[in-house]
């Protein structure tokens, strides 16, 4: 028979008994024998070597095929740990993502100053206590201050923290509505997107005028039927005229952020009463540059000083907060859970991996008989050590994709509850390619034990 005729049987699974007239013989077995008898001077193209490791991989799926249920069980802890893995990956990268884009929305050369800095006036009851008695609330007489002494502060703003206020509409009523006051120039300094409408002037701000920007929620709910701008809506029985409206900002963590109405700091006073305690002011600057920010932030807090009669000894009884100080605390933060998130589902995929090598031990004791056949024939201790290790691999490789997979799913069902994930090419990748190094790993040792059987013992084995 012509030798081509015989490379050109197809491989049956490695999973099935063979014997020596089978045509599941790996002719790849007879090419070696037939190599070796002119002194490994037989061409190889790199084509065919192509295929030879096509072939391999072919075998090897097959034989995990062939164990349905097996490999499954097998591939367990290497699924859980590639899932958990890539899932709190594309948490954290999706929270990056997250406070990124909010820095980049409010800018990054603004900052707030406020009555407490809750990075280091909040990390444990003794602090808290200190500062409570230390800082002061800010009043407007600070705000005026510092517009008027600050040279590199290009815009300074006023808010009053929300207070939960009832808001209605003929016989809609809407309960713990945050309601917000702030300057007119807040809307610059937040970069707030308007849908529809306007943010209220200067003038109406100073006039203590009854408008109103309020959320998209607020206007879908009030207004189903038409065009918010320029209706009357009641914010504790008192009308007020809505002339701009936000766009959509969706949910964090569950949180609606559109259900909120932002009224003149003047008319806020007037309604609600003194700007203190629950409804505190702070104030929101931005500096003239990127480059002067640092400076604009340290003559910010000397003018405050200035202001609060401060020794140089004494500690600031206010808190400034920058964008620097926020990616700071999240990195600390999420830099430890990180590190956590490597190491848990690491254990699984060393769990994984011993299922895997204790599998592939398995398969060489009852696949004896086949390899003795095949080294008969001509195969290579390298020929049977490939065609386990790709095995080996192949099936953690199919573990890692399908934790990713499910990662995926994970991060769909975050993205609708809670806030948007990020699934990077790159944690792909190191997944699946940490499952197949692991399964490289585990699969080592059974391949090596089986290239190492002895052709003729091999034979006489039972199975």
């Amino acid at each position: 028979m012509n030798r081509w005729a015989i490379f050109n049987r197809p491989l049956r699974g490695l999973g099935l008994k063979n014997n020596a007239s089978s045509p599941a013989m790996n002719r790849w077995a007879i090419f070696n024998r037939l190599a070796s008898r002119t002194g490994n001077h037989f061409p190889v193209s790199p084509v065919l070597r192509l295929v030879k490791l096509f072939e391999i991989l072919k075998v090897a799926v097959a034989a995990i095929w062939a164990h349905k249920l097996r490999s499954a069980l097998t591939l367990l802890g290497m699924i859980v740990g590639v899932t958990a893995f890539v899932t709190v990956v594309s948490l954290i990268q999706g929270f990056n993502v997250y406070i990124d884009e909010k820095i980049a929305g409010i800018g990054a050369k603004s900052f707030s100053i406020q009555r407490f800095n809750p990075f280091e006036d909040f990390k444990d009851t003794d602090t808290i206590a200190a500062a409570q008695r230390r800082n002061k609330e800010l009043t407007l007489e600070d705000y005026e201050y510092l517009k008027e002494k600050a040279t590199l502060i290009a815009k300074l703003g006023a808010k009053a923290r929300g207070t939960p206020t009832e808001i209605k509409r003929g016989d809609q009523l809407l309960e713990d509505i945050f309601v917000i006051g702030a300057t007119a120039n807040t809307a610059d300094i937040d970069n707030r997107n308007i849908e529809f409408g306007r943010f209220f002037s200067d003038v109406e701000a100073d006039g203590a005028a009854r408008v109103a920007y309020i959320g998209a929620d607020i206007a879908t709910k009030l207004f189903p039927a038409g065009n918010p701008i320029g209706g009357e809506m009641y914010v504790r029985g008192l009308p007020y005229r809505v002339i701009g409206v936000e766009a959509v900002k969706g949910t964090v963590f569950g949180i609606p952020q559109d259900n909120f109405v932002v009224i003149p700091l003047k008319t806020y006073q007037l309604d609600f009463g003194p700007l203190v305690r629950q409804r505190s002011l702070y104030f929101t600057a931005t500096s003239k540059t990127d480059q002067t920010f640092n400076d604009a932030v340290e003559e910010a807090r000397f003018l405050m000083r200035a202001r609060h009669k401060l020794q140089p000894n004494e500690k600031d009884n206010f808190g400034i907060v920058t964008p620097d100080a926020i990616t700071g605390v999240r990195d600390r933060i999420f830099g430890t859970i990180f590190l956590v998130a490597i190491f848990v589902p690491s254990i699984a995929l060393v769990v994984g991996g011993i299922v895997i090598m204790n599998i592939m031990l398995v398969s060489v004791t009852e696949r004896t008989k086949e390899i003795g056949i095949r080294k008969s024939l001509g195969a290579r201790k390298t020929d049977i050590l490939k065609q386990f290790l790709l095995e080996s691999v192949t099936l953690a490789a199919i573990g890692g994709a399908i934790g990713v997979f499910l990662a995926w799913l994970v991060g769909k069902v975050v993205t609708v509850i809670f806030f948007q994930t990020y699934l990077s090419l790159l944690a792909i990748m190191i997944a699946i390619g940490v499952s197949g190094l692991i399964g490289a790993l585990s699969g080592l040792v059974p391949a090596w034990k089986a290239a190492r059987l002895d052709p003729i013992e091999a034979l006489r084995a039972d199975t």
